[in-house]
């Protein structure tokens, strides 16, 4: 780890708990994120000029900044929304152990 990595914290939010959890396997198999949180919410939002509401499954997404264009499009493959959240929040300090493995993590070269 250089001190130049970024990490960040990426929001999604999914359908159902079956799309959650195949977004976070193929990032964690893919080596896009280190972990991936899923937690049940309920969302209001507007889509096409409409309020909804709707039960969705958060994902908490950890991963290296760096890695967040090729992580975005990986979920839009995968995603069932047309205009799915995908939102970057910058990790301003973490504990150091925790930010080293998720370097580790999405890092192939760092496999030994």
């Amino acid at each position: 780890m250089t001190e130049t990595t970024q990490y960040g914290v990426i929001l999604v939010t999914a359908s159902s708990q079956a799309e959650a959890i195949a977004i976070a396997r193929a990032l964690v198999q893919e080596k896009l994120a280190a972990c991936v949180t899923l937690l049940p919410v309920h969302s209001i939002y507007t889509w096409q000029h409409e309020v909804h509401e709707a039960e969705e499954w958060q994902l908490l997404i950890k991963s290296e900044q760096g890695h967040f264009a090729v992580l975005e499009r990986r979920i839009r493959e995968i995603h069932s929304y047309e205009v799915p959240e995908v939102i970057l929040l910058p990790v301003l300090a973490g504990s150091l152990p925790y930010l080293q493995w998720i370097s580790e993590q999405v890092n192939p070269a760092s496999d030994k």
